[in-house]
């Protein structure tokens, strides 16, 4: 589903991604984990093409991305945005769109979805997130939970193959982030593949089918939840969930 080989990254002189190498295959769920500034967010963005990179190759959902993309290849990368949907941390809604509208908008502008279909398919995903009855709202009408629920409907309108999540909850507080996370979990029980940036020490342990411990651009640690959260061997791993259980 996904291979990363030797992708690397820098802005100017500082290296950000340091020759990752990683396999993900179809249904797992990665959570991503480490310090601030490791390269976490940096990756995801690569993955997804929002960000260049300087070297490597990345084979996602059947599409093969290579440094130096551009217009030449806008139908690869058209084709990347709908087989990879991309959940942020800021919600990114349109505040003059009701949140039928928000998620209706791909589909009918990327894939061509006739308008009925589309809204068809948005209510049924509002109704998979708890919002079935909050079609009509606007974003200023809505608590930060369920914004970022309309979010990932919005991403999952798309049919995507994969998911990546950039810190989901890190903007909302604990009532909220269990909302979200709970439709991150139904969304794992159900076979999707995604990838999960957080700071989310229970998701990581209860939900991931597996964690990469990022540290200064490399993938420190991989492996099971019941290895890398409970016994991780590298110190950058031991010292990030200590801290992590310290504060909670």
């Amino acid at each position: 589903m996904i291979s990363v080989r030797r992708l690397s990254k820098r802005h100017g002189n500082l290296v950000v991604l340091r020759d990752v190498t990683a396999e993900v295959d179809k249904g797992e769920t990665i959570a991503i984990v480490g310090p601030s500034g490791g390269g976490k967010s940096t990756l995801l963005r690569c993955l997804n093409y929002l960000e260049h990179f300087d070297g490597g190759e990345v084979d996602i959902a059947g599409v093969k991305l290579r440094p130096g993309m551009g217009v030449r290849e806008r139908e690869t990368l058209r084709a990347l945005r709908v087989k990879v949907g991309m959940v942020f941390q800021q919600f990114n809604l349109f505040p003059h769109m009701t949140a039928l509208e928000n998620i209706t908008l791909a589909p009918m502008v990327v894939r061509k979805v006739d308008a009925s279909v589309a809204a068809k398919r948005a209510r049924n995903l509002l109704a998979r997130v708890g919002l079935g009855d909050r079609a009509g709202a606007y974003p200023h009408e809505l608590s930060g939970g369920q914004q970022q629920r309309v979010a990932i409907a919005r991403a999952l309108a798309q049919d995507p193959d994969v998911l990546l999540f950039d810190e989901p909850t890190s903007a909302l507080d604990p009532e909220m982030r269990d909302e979200v996370m709970g439709v991150i979990k139904d969304l794992a029980a159900g076979g999707m593949t995604m990838l999960v940036v957080t700071h989310e020490m229970q998701f990581a342990h209860d939900i991931a089918t597996r964690v990469w411990v990022i540290d200064h651009g490399v993938i420190a640690e991989d492996g099971p939840p019941s290895r890398v959260v409970d016994a991780p061997r590298s110190d950058v791993a031991k010292e990030f969930f200590s801290r992590l259980r310290r504060h909670r």
